[in-house]
């Protein structure tokens, strides 16, 4: 009997139905099911071998069950895979299931008497698709006026505002728990000892040639004093490394080389040497900065 889909593409279509459902309801991360989850492909395996075997058993029968026809029944059969799909009964059988449409010798019966310069009219039935689709576009009508008309559910522009909105929310709360996401605004001073060794670290390599290891000045001025030139804080001090000073004297933009959050540790421990005094310290330059949330300095009596 001659087949529409060849056996090995009926296994190949099953197999990969079957994984592509496994695949999508199974939570595998960003890794495919079949290989984080070992058991997985274990069952992939054994149902390819069920379905290659159901279908060698199936041929077997069918082969069997063929030789047992009669040579008339062969012959039937032979006559029956000639037709094309729109011969065979049980495509007649299904397309008149869905439409509904009288046979040519029932017309007679169906014409109305309306007559158009000869042209005559057929009462047949609507389509049985096409009435159950009306039907349904009715209920969805219904159910959409009530969902969106009545109980107030948010249309696309509201649902795309609400994601903005909470896209916003989520950013925020990823940006105070991503460091190298960080910039002046959001930096905060580190007190740690093992990110101010890190800092300390960082200073030595790419610092202390302008401003000494101890960091009492030479080409850059003394970082352990109270003044500054750009303004003191972890903030201001971040904004000045990652873009560097004055435009055309100051020190070079730190940026491409540093990832913000060695920024900040390099940054918090030049504050940390606040009041070291080092050995020769270069003189003062810049303005005395005090924080804004410094407690204010007692009058004096």
């Amino acid at each position: 009997m001659k087949k529409i889909i060849p056996n090995y593409l009926r296994v190949l279509i099953t197999f990969f139905l079957i994984f592509g459902a496994m695949e999508f309801f199974i939570d595998s991360g960003d890794r495919p099911a079949f290989i984080k989850f070992p058991i997985v492909s274990v069952f992939l395996f054994f149902f390819l071998f069920l379905l290659i075997a159901i279908e060698i058993t199936i041929s077997a029968i069918n082969n069997i069950t063929y030789n047992l026809l009669s040579d008339e029944e062969k012959t039937n059969l032979a006559i029956e895979d000639q037709l094309s799909i729109k011969d065979r009964e049980w495509y007649k059988n299904m397309m008149q299931k869905l439409t509904r449409t009288e046979s040519i010798d029932n017309e007679e019966d169906i014409v109305l008497d309306h007559d158009y310069d000869g042209i005559k009219e057929l009462d047949n039935n609507l389509p049985p698709w096409w009435v159950y689709l009306f039907y349904a576009s009715i209920v969805f009508a219904a159910v959409y006026f009530v969902r969106f008309q009545i109980m107030g559910g948010d249309n696309q522009e509201m649902e795309l505002q609400k994601e903005l909105a909470q896209a916003k929310i989520d950013v925020a709360e990823y940006m105070k728990t991503a460091p190298d996401m960080m910039d002046e605004k959001t930096v905060t001073l580190l007190t740690d000892p093992a990110d101010l060794a890190i800092g300390k670290t960082i200073f030595t390599t790419n610092c202390a040639a302008c401003h000494r290891a101890d960091a009492g000045g030479q080409i850059g001025p003394n970082l352990t004093d109270d003044r500054w030139i750009l303004g003191g804080g972890i903030k201001n001090l971040f904004h000045t490394i990652t873009n560097g000073g004055r435009d055309g004297k100051g020190m070079i933009a730190w940026k491409g080389t540093l990832k913000p959050k060695e920024i900040q540790k390099v940054a918090s421990y030049v504050l940390s040497l606040k009041g070291s005094n080092p050995i020769d310290p270069k003189a003062p330059d810049g303005e005395v900065w005090v924080e804004d949330d410094a407690p204010a300095t007692p009058a004096a009596k």
